[in-house]
């Protein structure tokens, strides 16, 4: 058995076909077919029902296709391992961080810890906060950086601590009634149509609950027009005089051409969002 023959199996199963296996490999039929032959006398076992049209696999054979798509990610895994070791790359890291953060400070700290760090390879994807979470917990991310929308700090396998304490700035249109003002509170914006940024994809989590408790605390309930966590468009929205918004300082900052915004300090103990970098115990102990 070898990496080819596994190749060429998983071309048969998913084509139904020895002559499109043959041509997705460049191959001819008699190839593919000889290697298939070679593979299950190997092992003793017929993968193939070779009677039907289109060919079906046995039993036996659709157990093997599983398993071997395993061993050809396992071993496209090794390889990949055994470059970068002879590259000088000793680890990766898959780091997650919330929309809008690529905007922070973010990009400086990762700069350092490659100077600090240079043999180990850190790969980056922009999520919602839901999002992050889950891929946390299944092992597909090591590091997170984003509001805790889902409350994942109160796990006992999670570790975390405060990577940035965010100010929340309104952002509104300049021609805005209230766009003079040096700052605002959320009473202020009681008649205002509200852009409202989630935290999170659903729009119904931890993060959201408690933004929403802060125009209750304010006395009134916001007239929320959209629900998003994608600030780009939230600010095109306001931009075109649509609506105001909250967001975060950090998703403001670095912006070109906003000559039709205004961005405001909001006022009050609680106007601000918290930044976490968030992992498993048992990965920073591995």
């Amino acid at each position: 058995m070898n990496i080819n023959q596994l190749k060429y199996f998983i071309s048969v199963a998913e084509c139904r076909s020895f002559t499109q296996a043959a041509e997705r490999h460049f191959l001819t039929q008699t190839a593919i077919t000889l290697q298939i032959q070679k593979l299950e006398e190997s092992m003793d076992v017929q993968l193939i029902d070779r009677r039907k049209r289109p060919i079906e696999l046995t039993p036996a054979g659709k157990v093997f296709l599983k398993e071997a798509k395993q061993l050809i990610t396992k071993m496209e895994e090794a390889i990949t391992k055994t470059v970068d070791a002879s590259k000088g790359m000793v680890g990766t890291i898959r780091i997650g961080y919330e929309k809008g953060y690529e905007r922070s400070n973010l990009w400086n700290q990762l700069r350092k810890f490659h100077h600090s760090y240079p043999n180990i390879l850190f790969t980056c994807v922009r999520e919602d906060t839901d999002t992050l979470a889950s891929k946390l917990l299944s092992d597909d991310l090591d590091v997170i950086f984003g509001w805790d929308s889902t409350n994942l700090r109160i796990r006992e396998d999670i570790s975390s601590y405060l990577a940035e304490r965010s100010q929340l700035m309104a952002a509104l249109y300049r021609s805005h009634s209230l766009a003079s003002c040096q700052k605002l509170s959320r009473k202020d914006l009681s008649h205002e149509t509200i852009l409202f940024m989630s935290p999170s994809k659903a729009g119904t989590s931890f993060g959201d609950t408690h933004y929403l408790k802060l125009y209750e605390k304010a006395g009134f309930h916001p007239n929320i027009l959209l629900r998003s966590n994608d600030v780009e468009s939230i600010l095109m929205m306001i931009d075109a005089e649509e609506g105001i918004s909250i967001l975060p300082e950090y998703t403001i900052a670095k912006l070109d051409n906003v000559n039709n915004l205004v961005f405001l300090p909001m006022e009050g103990e609680e106007e601000y969002e918290d930044i976490h970098i968030m992992w498993k115990k048992e990965a920073l102990q591995g």
